[in-house]
């Protein structure tokens, strides 16, 4: 089963695609994690990424993605994967194709995490995040068993600056406007399941879920 989450920022990718991992014995694979993880290893394409971030640069898409090339030679990902933070364009999921069809794989199923401004707003604007191991909190939903503290390594937690009203309005609006084309490219595919992501992640989960058994 190889199946991609897409939602915009605060939909709960992340969280679901831990919890599946869990759930269906996969590994859980995340653009983020595989950046840091180069770059701490200081492989070559870590260094490289390292030289763009210390500049204050975006890394570039072909950059990413010959990290997921090698991620994807790993042989825990045989059976499928849950990917989590790509594709974002529709560049990046014809290149992602493009990447799993030379390994002789391919998306199974494209669950878009459906979710309202509203929410997503009240979920950002309460999130903390961990200075240590990257692990997200909220101040409501999930609050830390110490407040300040994460539950993980003891880290100290704090709020991004860009996690306000304003700030998340307009990555939202940015994000609407990059995903559609995403959207219609999965569509066409008959890949694609959209989900409505305002519900308790519980029920979220058991949905997607409930879909994967149908693939």
């Amino acid at each position: 089963m190889y199946l991609v989450l897409l939602g915009p920022p605060g939909a709960g990718k992340g969280t679901q695609a831990k919890r599946l991992a869990e759930r269906l014995n996969l590994p859980h694979i995340s653009t983020g994690d595989i950046l840091r993880q180069n770059v701490k290893a200081g492989t070559p394409l870590g260094k490289e990424a390292k030289g763009i971030m210390d500049k204050g640069l975006l890394v570039p898409d072909d950059l990413v993605a010959s990290m997921l090339d090698q991620r994807f030679n790993n042989p825990d990902i045989k059976k499928g994967f849950i990917l989590d933070g790509y594709p974002r364009t529709l560049s990046q999921a014809k290149t992602l194709d493009e990447i799993l069809g030379r390994k002789k794989f391919a998306v199974d199923i494209v669950v878009y995490l459906n979710t309202s401004d509203e929410v997503i707003i009240k979920r950002l604007t309460g999130r903390l995040v961990c200075s240590k191991c990257g692990a997200n909190f909220h101040k409501v939903n999930m609050p830390p068993k110490v407040s300040g503290l994460c539950d993980n390594c003891n880290g100290e937690l704090y709020q991004r600056s860009d996690d306000n009203e304003i700030t998340v309005r307009k990555r939202l609006e940015v994000y609407k406007n990059e995903v559609a084309s995403l959207i219609k490219y999965y569509e066409q595919q008959k890949k694609l399941h959209s989900l409505n992501a305002d519900l308790d992640a519980q029920e979220v989960l058991e949905q997607i879920i409930s879909l994967c058994a149908k693939v």
